[in-house]
């Protein structure tokens, strides 16, 4: 396709799955148990269960974005893909709008599905597995241009694990996700989740971490923006990934799993030289006592096994590339959500202010070296 002279890949397209996905492609015994879509009004992406909100707060963020001023925007955006019930052949569709030549999925209702504290663990898998079952049928529309992502429960590492392997090795997907929220305030960096992150690189696929505003499970700037669902969604996405990435880079999972590649998907990506300084600056002050096992400075761990996403229209992309990190860039159109630039996403990072070598590699070099594609 070739978009400006640019091969294409979204390191991180969304789908939008249908509200009884859960119902109809969850194990017979975990039915009645499982979420349903809520359609009160057009895009409303909410899971709910008996009645109840599932997965995400009951703050003012839904009805916020229903009653913002590109609410109609967006109805007249995604009109035509809502009308051929947002399938395979209607993503492939939107991907020709924009100059996509493949892409990397990643849920919109399901990003809340495993959000509920205390979630019982054999639930939390099979809700993961149901997921996994239908996008493995969605991607069927192409299988050269569409790619799954596998949702993978963090309620219990072998749930984990053995849905891991097999989504990749009976499904075919590229990756695994996982939100950075906490689940029962364990950290990323604890040797609880090794065997998973060791499962994971042995499978030779990525990890990825990707972040939705209104988690039910802990999140930043829930304290101080529940009742704004701007203020709220200006610091959970990036902040939340600040965190991943210091879990990671300096607190010892990829000295551990050096074959480990992780992305921080959606958050943005400006804030990567400051946090990389900040980081090594406390290696030397107190890595001594902190970080005893560190071998490398976290910096070197992020640039040898990392990733982050850019905007479309992230101008401050530019000092990222100027700091040394322009391979460990990927590009995000976020389609089909309310804050993409769809249909002229590609068309606006390509005014950024960055080479055409730069563009060529966060198009596709660096992101087909993440997600290992070949083309």
């Amino acid at each position: 396709m070739a978009k400006g002279g640019f091969k294409v890949l979204d390191s991180d397209m969304h789908i939008i799955e249908p509200p009884d996905l859960w119902e109809k492609y969850v194990e017979p015994e975990f039915r009645g148990l499982v979420p349903h879509g809520t359609e009160e009004f057009k895009g409303d992406l909410r899971l709910m269960h008996e009645g109840r909100p599932w997965g995400r707060t009951t703050s003012a963020t839904s009805q916020t974005r229903r009653r913002g001023r590109n609410y109609e925007k967006n109805q007249e955006r995604w009109a035509p893909y809502e009308a051929q019930g947002w399938s395979g052949q209607a993503q492939l569709q939107g991907m020709d709008v924009e100059g996509i030549d493949a892409a990397v999925l990643y849920p919109s209702r399901g990003l809340f599905a495993l959000t509920v504290n205390d979630m019982d663990p054999k639930l939390a898998a099979a809700v993961g597995r149901a997921y996994n079952n239908w996008m493995s049928d969605f991607i069927q529309a192409d299988p050269a241009r569409l790619f799954g992502s596998a949702m993978i429960s963090p309620f219990n590492v072998d749930d984990a694990i053995a849905e891991s392997r097999r989504a990749v090795k009976e499904l075919g997907f590229k990756a695994v996700f996982l939100r950075p929220n906490l689940v029962n305030r364990r950290p990323w960096h604890s040797e609880y989740y090794d065997p998973l992150w060791a499962e994971i690189a042995d499978l030779g696929v990525p990890l990825g971490f990707h972040e939705g505003a209104g988690s039910q499970l802990p999140q930043a700037g829930e304290l101080q923006f529940a009742d704004n669902a701007m203020l709220l969604h200006v610091v959970c996405h990036p902040f939340e990934q600040m965190y991943c990435v210091n879990s990671f880079c300096a607190g010892g999972v990829l000295e551990r799993h050096p074959n480990l590649k992780v992305a921080f998907l959606e958050g943005n990506c400006s804030w990567l030289p400051f946090l990389l300084w900040r980081m090594d600056e406390h290696v030397e002050w107190t890595g001594d006592v902190n970080a005893p096992d560190l071998k490398m400075m976290p910096s070197d761990y992020f640039k040898r096994q990392c990733f982050a996403s850019v905007e479309a229209d992230e101008e401050p992309a530019k000092y990222v590339i100027d700091a040394g990190l322009g391979d460990r860039l990927v590009f995000s159109t976020d389609f089909p959500h309310g804050d993409s630039k769809f249909p002229k996403a590609v068309d606006r990072f390509l005014e950024l202010d960055i080479s055409g070598e730069a563009k060529r590699k966060i198009l596709w070099d660096n992101c087909a070296g993440y997600y290992d594609l070949v083309g």
